[in-house]
């Protein structure tokens, strides 16, 4: 079973910025696409965005479009989430995964078989 390890999280005020981290293996990490989803307090989990391993295209949910960037820093095996523009209803715990069941990226959580713990994010009004 393959690991992945988020970190960055932390409690930011509206309109703040954090940058989300999620390390995989190196197999992992040159195969699979990655994906950042998010899970509010009695709501289920949503993806949020994904970057492709082979070409580094990307996809994002439209509510977050213009604020967060995710991006892959090759020689880390790591892949980002910057977010800027922070509202409170982007709180949630925030996982990465991997995209085992094909490279199409699709706005769900589908096919995403590797995941990582977790890591909280607190947005302050």
């Amino acid at each position: 079973q393959e690991q992945l390890v988020e970190s960055g999280g932390g409690l930011v005020q509206a309109g703040g910025s954090l940058r989300l981290s999620c390390v995989a293996s190196r197999r992992t990490f040159t195969t699979y696409p990655i994906g950042w989803f998010r899970q509010a307090p009695g709501k289920e989990r949503e993806f949020v965005a994904a970057i492709r391993a082979s070409d580094s295209s990307t996809l994002y949910i439209d509510s977050v479009k213009g604020r967060f960037t995710i991006s892959r820093d090759n020689a880390k095996n790591t892949v980002y989430l910057q977010m800027t523009g922070l509202k409170p209803e982007d709180t949630g715990v925030y996982y990465c995964a991997a995209k085992t069941t094909g490279t199409l990226l699709l706005l769900s959580l589908w096919g995403y078989e590797y995941w990582g713990q977790g890591t909280q994010v607190t947005v302050s009004s």
